[in-house]
């Protein structure tokens, strides 16, 4: 059943046509329901999160670093689109990295997008609990997070479509609960322009341009980060799409625009309501806040709250559990983690590895709760470290890709080519400098190395030498590996 295939310092094992026939994801899945995906997995980051920046670098601090990272997402994201459809497989990310550069930085590529989408619903489900406690007093925290997890990861299991279709009407409701804050604020006169500027200026600052001065746009890109963080996660779902050739890069793009123009309407209303950009800032719900400025504190605005803030969460939620089921699964299939992760249901969903996720999601949960809010924080932010690696080693194999391979089809070309590649780049590797800056996030980072250390040795001494040529991606990169080495000779 088994022979190795000897590549440089890699070993290939082949195996069966048939298990991987037994594997294969099935899918349906169209343009609106990419589009709510794209939408979706980042709209939590106008709910919570974001708002720290405020009080990082004030409002016009905020607002630069915001634009530094919409424009840094965009060049993501048409490469992104272009790269879909050259390699339309289930690894994604990883796919694109393994190509350009070969299976070690494909494999930590793919170790980083685990780190991303294990640890950032961990964070969502424990706020979403805070959030509904005082609708379902006396009922504990730990049922709560099992019963969350275990619902969104039974409909994951359940069917791509049943999913996609579910996500697409929460992320509709969280889309439409932001239209009606920002409608409410401006009619209703709660939006003052002079509240954007209360966030006290440090010495021989200006109160209304920068209080915190340059470094404070510098301090704030992290938080900016909020409002776009996980649209990379879309091309997971290409072997799932109904024609990802024409409905993916349509759909990334489309996605990507949705969420620039709920980040400027957040930014700016948000942050003028209630007691302003200072409080705003310090808030944990900041959106909830500001309802509070209409509603007051009574039980119409924590009911509003709950469900205003709920519903943004379970959207990024249900979507993110999706996108590590997709992770564990693509590179189980490939050989890099366990292969028995990569088996399907007869729902052709890779319940194996959406329950290991789940696991080790409440495990991360129960210690959060256990040892306290400054592990919350650690977790949070090795998820933006995370991400950032990604971005870095993405962008970067768009430009090898682009540059190397001429012959890789694509049926959509970046507008933005290598150079926009080349500016996103040089954005996200400011990016990962700013929060390498900000002492809270420095822990956060050594998290990162800890998991990325022991994820390499595991890789070195034992997965290199089982891993299987048959996988979509590897089959790609070994064609493309092939073909290069018949245009040198």
């Amino acid at each position: 059943m088994f022979h190795q295939i000897s590549r440089g310092f890699v070993h290939y094992k082949s195996v069966n046509e048939s298990y991987f026939r037994q594997k294969q994801l099935r899918g349906n899945v169209g343009f609106w329901l990419l589009w709510s995906y794209g939408v979706g997995v980042v709209i939590s980051g106008n709910f919570t999160g974001w708002n720290s920046g405020l009080t990082a670098g004030g409002f016009w601090g905020m607002t630069i670093a915001t634009f530094l990272m919409a424009v840094m997402y965009i060049c993501l994201t048409y490469s992104l689109a272009e790269m879909s459809t050259m390699l339309p497989h289930t690894g994604g990310l990883y796919s694109f990295t393994r190509s350009a550069f070969g299976p070690f930085w494909g494999y930590v590529c793919g170790v980083a997008m685990i780190i991303e989408n294990v640890l950032a619903p961990v964070v969502a489900v424990i706020a979403v609990t805070s959030y509904l406690q005082p609708l379902i007093p006396g009922v504990p925290v730990y049922l709560v997070w099992v019963v969350i997890y275990g619902i969104f990861t039974a409909i994951n299991i359940w069917g791509t479509e049943q999913t996609f279709n579910i996500g697409h009407f929460i992320t509709l409701i969280a889309i439409m609960m932001l239209a009606i804050f920002y409608v409410n604020m401006l009619i209703l006169g709660e939006f003052r322009i002079d509240l954007l500027f209360n966030v006290p200026a440090d010495p021989g600052q200006s109160t209304t341009w920068l209080p915190k001065g340059v470094q404070g746009i510098f301090a704030a890109i992290p938080y900016a980060i909020w409002f776009y963080l996980a649209i990379e996660q879309m091309p997971l779902a290409a072997e799932e799409s109904r024609d990802p050739y024409r409905h993916m890069p349509a759909s990334l793009i489309a996605a990507m625009f949705t969420l620039v123009v709920l980040s400027v309407f957040t930014l700016i209303l948000n942050s003028g309501v209630g007691d302003g950009a200072v409080a705003i800032g310090q808030s944990s719900a900041p959106l909830g806040d500001g309802l509070k400025a209409y509603f007051g504190h009574g039980p119409v605005a924590t009911f509003a709250t709950a469900v205003l803030m709920s519903c943004g969460l379970l959207a990024s939620f249900i979507f993110t559990i999706y996108a590590y089921g997709r992770t564990f699964f693509s590179l189980a299939r490939a050989g890099y983690i366990p292969r028995w992760l990569a088996v399907t249901g007869r729902t052709y969903t890779p319940y194996r590895s959406l329950l290991l996720g789940t696991v080790v999601g409440l495990v991360c949960a129960v210690t959060l709760d256990v040892l306290g809010g400054p592990v919350k924080d650690v977790m949070l932010n090795m998820a933006v470290f995370g991400a950032l690696i990604i971005y870095i080693l993405v962008l970067l194999s768009y430009i090898k890709l682009k540059s190397d391979r001429p012959e890789l089809e694509s049926s959509y070309q970046s507008p933005l080519g290598i150079g926009g590649a080349a500016v996103g780049t040089a954005l996200a590797i400011l990016a990962l400098a700013a929060c390498l800056s900000v002492p809270a996030y420095q822990p956060g980072a050594w998290g990162v190395a800890m998991f990325m250390v022991i994820a390499i040795l595991y890789f070195w001494f034992y997965s290199r030498n089982h891993l299987v040529a048959q996988a979509p991606e590897e089959r790609a990169a070994l064609n493309l590996e092939q073909h290069q080495s018949r245009r040198m000779f």
